[in-house]
């Protein structure tokens, strides 16, 4: 039982890490001479520009950012309540609330990775002067962690559905 304990723990903190780095670094959309996320526009590893209220579609961009960001607290919250439920809960009952939380963070760095790809041409094109040397990148591996991370919530969801308390 604590060797499958220790394997939850570690496999939560791991998708709750790559939520951070999805959510935080700067490489949703690369090529040879810039990055971009879902922050800021960098040009020559120098000329960063961050992403505002001037940008067309800003708010396409910010439900991205918020959706991110909501699902890295929901894991962290998650976290904490399968931590107090351990020593709360009786024995026998399952962890629902920290697998329901869970599946909401995996609900919303769905909805974000989802939007990010259905809308990100759009946002490329519609705000050219930031974005002029953009066309020839490809997705980057921010954006390959938060589909990782998806996944990883999913599935650490799921086992919390399916976990009873042991001794």
């Amino acid at each position: 039982m604590l060797v499958l304990l220790a394997f939850i723990i570690i496999f939560h903190i791991t998708s709750t890490a790559l939520l951070f780095v999805a959510t935080i670094d700067n490489a949703w959309w690369v090529g040879e001479e810039f990055f971009a996320d879902i922050w800021r526009v960098c040009v020559n590893n120098t000329n960063c520009t961050e992403l505002s209220d001037s940008v067309q579609d800003f708010s396409t961009v910010q439900a991205v950012q918020a959706t991110m960001i909501l699902s890295t607290i929901l894991s962290c919250i998650a976290f904490l309540i399968f931590v107090l439920q351990l020593f709360r809960l009786k024995q026998g009952e399952r962890f629902v609330l920290t697998s329901i939380i869970q599946l909401m963070a995996c609900l919303c760095v769905m909805i974000a990775a989802s939007i990010y790809t259905d809308r990100r041409k759009d946002i490329h094109e519609n705000n050219r002067e930031l974005y002029a040397q953009t066309s020839g990148g490809s997705f980057g591996y921010s954006f390959i962690l938060a589909w990782v991370a998806f996944a990883f919530t999913f599935i650490s969801g799921l086992m919390y559905l399916i976990l009873r308390k042991r001794k």
